[in-house]
């Protein structure tokens, strides 16, 4: 039977592709997944040489999917507050800030990078939901003077130990004084950016935020000649590292019936402060009342796990199921099966075994500390 010849994947045009999507091919993406209507590269081989790319050199990740909300006029701040639990009375301009966003039952919305470019001028850079929607709708409902619109806005992130060496490569050692959680603008070479010394991989890195889609391409190839001699690969956000580091992912370890408490997330919920915000009255009614289930860490028997968790596994206690694993993977590192579980709060203390069904057969887990590795988050911050 003769061969047949080999037909391209076809992309549709209904999902939105990133400035970056032609580079990334060419650079060997192998696969890609929907996020925010966005295809994001999510296969360059093997993922555990991505891993090790990581935190060993640096990776250089598509990640336009983290759209930006952008808000501004009198009343920006005002609103932002309005949308998150976290207190914004001391967010300066230049700021980054991890924030959650909840919905009038206390449910998390959202847990984007809040940035605060000028005065009345906030980006909210987003984790896979449809908070432009969200924003707009509060805002019909409300009489405060403020705009809503998605911009012209595609971040690039460089991250791993070598990031700092590189961008010191592309834009001096002016970016050595970048603080975490701070941003700056840059312009390189005619490319308008936004830099800020974020990302999610735990590891020390960089965001970069392209203000022109239309230089996407020439950003991308930039970057990877001036990382070249440091050990820069392409690369996709890591699913072992980001577990290893406790970093949740949203529409997997939590979603719009989540609380931040349960998810051990109470100190971005600061209930005291004058000013008000939507679940504000729910979250304080969650905190007198308690929850009933939290989020654990877990590390599971038996044989390495080939990929990470494709759906939710049960978690049984004497044949009853008490919980779920929301995100599992084999961390090479610790030569370990790590794992995000949420279970009842009366099954959540250091030690409670439970029974898992993985794709291997049934096995055991047992409840530990998280974060896995590096708790005090000392590498990112460096």
């Amino acid at each position: 039977m003769a061969k047949q010849e080999h037909q391209e994947f076809g992309f549709g045009t209904q999902i939105r592709k990133s400035p970056y999507f032609d580079a990334t091919l060419r650079w060997g993406a192998k696969g890609f997944s929907v996020y925010n209507h966005m295809y994001i590269p999510r296969d360059f081989g093997d993922p555990i040489q991505n891993f090790w790319n990581l935190v060993n050199t640096a990776i250089l990740c598509d990640v336009a999917v983290e759209r930006q909300v952008e808000i501004t006029g009198p009343d920006a701040a005002k609103f932002v507050q309005m949308l998150t639990p976290r207190d914004l009375s001391k967010f300066a301009i230049g700021q980054c800030k991890y924030v959650l966003m909840t919905n009038a039952e206390g449910g998390v919305l959202n847990d984007p990078i809040l940035l605060r470019l000028e005065e009345n001028r906030f980006w909210i850079s987003l984790a896979d939901s449809d908070i432009l929607l969200w924003a707009q709708g509060v805002a019909i409902n409300c009489s405060l003077d403020v705009t809503i619109h998605e911009p012209d806005v595609s971040p690039l992130q460089l991250q791993g130990p070598q990031s700092g060496k590189i961008m010191q490569a592309l834009f001096g050692e002016s970016i050595t004084d970048l603080k975490y959680y701070w941003l700056r603008e840059y312009d390189l070479d005619g490319i308008p950016l936004i830099v800020s010394r974020t990302g999610w991989s735990s590891e020390i890195g960089y965001e970069l935020y392209l203000l022109d889609g239309s230089k996407g391409d020439e950003l991308w190839e930039k970057i990877m000649a001036a990382g070249a001699p440091f050990g820069l690969q392409p690369g996709h956000t890591s699913t072992i590292r980001r577990i290893e580091g406790g970093m949740m992912s949203y529409q997997a370890d939590m979603d719009i019936n989540t609380n931040p408490y349960e998810l051990g997330m109470e100190r971005l919920v600061e209930l005291d402060i004058e000013a008000d915000f939507i679940g504000k009255s729910a979250l304080k009614r969650i905190r007198e009342e308690g929850v009933s289930r939290k989020q654990v860490g877990l590390v599971i028997d038996g044989p390495a796990l080939t990929g990470p968790n494709s759906r939710f596994w049960a978690l049984e206690k004497d044949g009853e199921q008490v919980g779920k694993v929301t995100s599992a993977v084999f961390s090479p590192r610790l030569e370990l099966n790590i794992a995000l579980a949420m279970v009842g709060t009366d099954q959540a203390a250091l030690g409670t075994r439970f029974e898992v069904e993985t794709p291997s057969g049934k096995t055991t887990a047992t409840v530990v500390e998280k974060p896995f590795f590096d708790p005090l988050k000392k590498i990112a911050v460096t």
